[in-house]
């Protein structure tokens, strides 16, 4: 047999890929893996000065644990089989995953590897925990923390990955999330909450953000990588991919420019960290939508998104609940917003993949939505603080006192975010 014959079976038995749709996803992976440190730098300017790196490593830690979990057992239990809560482990360790597998819908073979989707979907189990500590900021400590990220992941996250995007039984059900509504803000949003109530109120609430500027920094890398986040979501290049793009940066603007009058109309300056919450909120609550609504749409859920997570946020401290840097009141509130809105603003005309919306004459899915996301955020709640109780047995879930006041940088990490000299 000579060369040429030995090449011609070789390439014929490789299955035939999209590379456009394959190099956008690839591009879309990227984005999503840069949310994470965007969230890090967000997070660690908000945080007080002996706070900044105690933060920003529960983010960066994710990145590393995570993807350790995805590879042993988190894709499978997310991505085999169907129906049911959970999947199986027939594709742990990657089994069965290989350069010639294929990415599956409904039981048919696309043209996207399976490598690619695998990828793509870690970086969405790499951010969605990691939202949660903006919650327990300072009071948390890091052993328990790289237990939390463990178990919440495999009970909580791993379960509705697979009941929404593995062909599970809210899918079956015909309950619908574009993006992570349901799946990444509810549930992070509402453990945020079962977090805060568990641990208690810091001893120093009046700690200001020590960087501003690095807020912004943070809120620019999650606003840019929220399109591979939204967009990348319809797992092709076509006319929706771009909707779902437009109806981010729209949705996203208005929220920004709702919350920013908001607050200037109630404390009489116009606030940067307000004006960059209301960013952050509005591609929060955009993101089950992004896909499946009309642009017309996303200016009203961008307005909504901003008034209820304002609206959220100031319950929040009337009630004394120390979440520190807002995560139920934006991403908690956002998701539920923003799944409840699905149910009302949804076209079959836009996307038939979905059926109508409360507007368009669908009350079924108004309902399913509406009910799925209640249950997601009270399972949320619930099995976090049941959770953390667990967690207690095994190590201290709370630093004590003098770490809390010398500040979780030098206490738990013995490092400085800046050289006090220059402060």
């Amino acid at each position: 047999m000579i060369l040429g014959d030995v090449l011609l079976q070789v390439t014929a038995a490789v299955p035939e890929f999209d590379t456009g749709r394959t190099g956008f996803m690839l591009l879309a992976t990227s984005l999503v893996m840069l949310m994470t440190p965007g969230l890090a730098y967000f997070y660690g300017g908000l945080a007080g000065k002996r706070n900044i790196l105690g933060i920003m490593i529960q983010s960066f830690v994710s990145m590393g644990l995570t993807t350790v979990l995805w590879w042993m057992f988190g894709y499978s239990l997310c991505f085999s089989g169907t129906g049911g809560i959970l999947g199986n482990f027939d594709k742990a360790f990657m089994h069965g995953v290989n350069l010639h597998s294929h990415f599956m819908i409904s039981g048919k073979e696309t043209n996207l590897p399976e490598y690619v989707f695998m990828a793509y979907q870690m970086m969405f189990a790499i951010i969605t925990p990691a939202l949660i500590t903006g919650a327990f900021v300072n009071r948390v400590t890091f052993k328990s923390y790289l237990i939390f990220l463990t178990l919440w992941q495999v009970f909580v996250y791993y379960p509705f990955v697979h009941m929404v995007w593995g062909n599970g039984i809210l899918a079956e059900w015909g309950v619908f999330d574009f993006a992570g509504g349901i799946v990444v803000h509810a549930v992070a949003g509402f453990a945020a909450l079962a977090s805060v109530i568990y641990v208690g109120s810091r001893k120093d609430k009046a700690s200001p953000p020590n960087s501003i500027p690095l807020v912004a920094i943070g809120t620019g890398l999650l606003w840019f990588g929220w399109y591979g986040f939204n967009a990348g979501s319809e797992l092709d290049v076509d006319a929706i991919t771009g909707l779902a793009f437009l109806n981010t940066d729209v949705a996203a603007s208005f929220a920004t420019v709702t919350w920013l009058l908001i607050e200037w109309s109630r404390e009489k300056k116009p606030k940067f960290v307000g004006l960059l919450t209301g960013s952050v909120a509005g591609l929060a609550t955009i993101t089950p939508c992004a896909g499946f609504v009309p642009l017309w749409a996303s200016p009203i859920i961008g307005i909504a998104a901003s008034t209820i997570c304002y609206l959220s946020v100031n319950l929040k401290n009337k009630l004394g609940w120390d979440d520190a840097l807002d995560v139920w009141g934006v991403h908690g509130m956002g998701g539920v917003t923003g799944t409840i809105l699905l149910g009302v603003f949804a076209s079959s005309a836009v996307n038939p993949a979905i059926t109508n919306g409360l507007f368009f004459g669908g009350q079924a899915l108004f309902v399913k939505e509406t009910i799925a996301v209640i249950g997601a955020a009270i399972y949320g709640f619930l099995f976090t603080y049941l959770m953390l109780v667990l967690i207690k047995w095994i190590t201290p879930v709370k630093v004590d006192e003098q770490e809390e006041i010398k500040g979780l940088d030098e206490a738990l990490h013995g490092e400085k975010a800046y050289d006090e000299g220059v402060l």
